[in-house]
């Protein structure tokens, strides 16, 4: 075996490509200042950015949806749990779970290889900004291939 051995998933220029595009997506929309994280496929960052202006601790908040998305394998938005679950999954994740809209899969096909999360403005607008970042990303990647 060459080199280290290495989870499937984003490169840091494709991580680096999705935070910018979904910051700039944000910006146009006219949304507040936001943070945008993504994760590997162990729920570690690649590339963590905050929008001058933005609240410090909306970094934290999109790496804990971009966390929950890969958790729960769908959409931090689209989780439905009552609040004494949620507590106990936050208590095993050490506050790393956030069922709220903002964190969604990054997906290559049927594989996934990471998540995205924003946070900063209101929570739909979160999740649009890297719902439009991954679906640019996959339409462009799949021209490539």
């Amino acid at each position: 075996m060459t080199g280290a051995p290495r989870f499937p998933g984003l490169p840091l220029a494709d991580a680096d490509w999705l935070v910018q595009t979904a910051l700039a997506v944000g910006a146009e929309r006219g949304f507040a200042p936001l943070a945008v994280a993504v994760v590997d496929t162990a729920g570690e960052p690649i590339a963590l950015r905050r929008a001058d202006g933005g609240m410090p601790m909306t970094s934290r908040i999109a790496v804990a949806k971009a966390r929950t998305a890969l958790l729960a394998l769908k959409p931090s938005g689209l989780i439905d749990l009552p609040g004494g679950i949620v507590d106990g999954i936050q208590h095993l994740y050490a506050g790393d779970f956030i069922p709220f809209a903002g964190g969604v899969l990054i997906t290559d096909g049927e594989l996934i290889v990471g998540a995205a999360g924003a946070s900063g403005a209101r929570a739909v607008e979160d999740e649009a900004v890297v719902q439009t970042a991954v679906e640019q990303w996959q339409k462009k990647r799949n021209r490539v291939l």
